[in-house]
């Protein structure tokens, strides 16, 4: 007899880097919709920061470190999934937040191709967040920007607040161009009724067939910038407070242009908080945050994600702040 359950809806997060996908996340993790989620995040560099930019749901939140997700699709991603499956714990749906460097593609695939997947769940929609201050040179410069445009079921302009109403117009104009189906919403940090978002059953493999004929048959073949890199750097010790901060702003407004991504937790000296440090190019935000647990390492961890990055300049400079 065939399997009468219902198929659990997934919910793709997608965006190039620091667009705004994790602060998404956490309004999904943490509005009171009564919904239970689990959570896939990706991360490009080898040094997980994502997990704890998330909002307390431990149990919830599985990792895939070092490798972009559209790469590693057929493994770690079905292993990861095939393993809710048996958790008898319920969820109502999943949520994937991809690597802002990912291509949806291979992504929405998995939920095709894969037949013990495929029987099991369901793509309920792809879910772009776009950088409204960026967007326009990503477009023009990372192929990824367009792909995840192109697949977006739904797009979310973010980071509204950082334009007036004339860019904003050409900014839905130029996504328009690509992409005339998708659900268009403005938003600052991701703000969004999420029952415009979530359960939309907004995925259509019609209209995806129509922009990429060979999505059900071809084998991924997703070739990143090679001038694009990570660097993660990690210390022990706390970081004097005063040199942390002005390194930073330093380094953001030498190196901002190349710098697609940063952000980090970090361990000051004689502060029992976390402090949280994220930029997207030249712009820069930081703050103290939660208390750290006692079973946490007081670690300072920072990833660069940019391209042709200094890469010893900046360990130096980091080393240079630790007390």
């Amino acid at each position: 007899m065939p399997d009468a359950a219902p198929r659990l809806p997934v919910t793709v997060l997608t965006g190039y880097l620091g667009s705004g996908k994790t602060t998404l996340l956490n309004r999904i993790l943490s509005e009171a919709h009564g919904r239970r989620y689990a959570v896939i995040v990706n991360e490009f560099g080898e040094v997980g920061i994502d997990n704890d930019l998330i909002v307390d749901a431990d149990e919830e939140i599985f990792e895939m470190n070092n490798g972009c997700i559209c790469c590693t699709v057929r493994g770690d991603l079905i292993r990861i999934i095939a393993g809710l499956m048996r958790r008898s714990r319920a969820f109502d749906g999943i949520v994937v937040e991809t690597t802002g460097l990912a291509d949806p593609v291979p992504v929405a695939q998995t939920f095709f191709v894969d037949e013990d997947v495929r029987r099991k769940t369901k793509l309920d929609a792809i879910i772009t967040v776009a950088d409204a201050r960026h967007l326009l040179e990503q477009i023009d410069r990372a192929p990824e920007a367009q792909e995840q445009l192109a697949f977006a079921d739904v797009v979310l302009v973010n980071k509204v607040d950082l334009l007036d109403a004339d860019g904003l117009a050409i900014i839905e104009r130029r996504i328009r161009n690509i992409n005339p189906y998708a659900k268009i919403h403005r938003t600052e940090r991701c703000a969004i009724d999420l029952a415009q978002i979530l359960g939309q059953d907004a995925f259509n493999l019609e209209r995806i067939l129509e922009v990429e004929p060979g999505f059900l048959t071809e084998e991924h073949e997703h070739e990143h910038d090679d001038g694009i890199g990570s660097l993660s750097l990690v210390a022990d010790r706390p970081m004097k407070p005063g040199r942390f901060v002005s390194w930073i702003q330093d380094v953001t407004q030498r190196f901002g242009p190349d710098i697609l991504r940063m952000k980090g937790i970090a361990s000051i000296e004689d502060d029992d908080r976390q402090f949280v440090v994220q930029s997207v190019h030249m712009l820069i935000e930081g703050g103290s945050r939660r208390p750290w647990k006692d079973q946490e390492a007081r670690q300072t961890r920072l990833v660069f994600i940019g391209r042709d990055l200094p890469k010893e300049l900046l360990r130096q400079g980091f080393e240079a702040c630790c007390a």
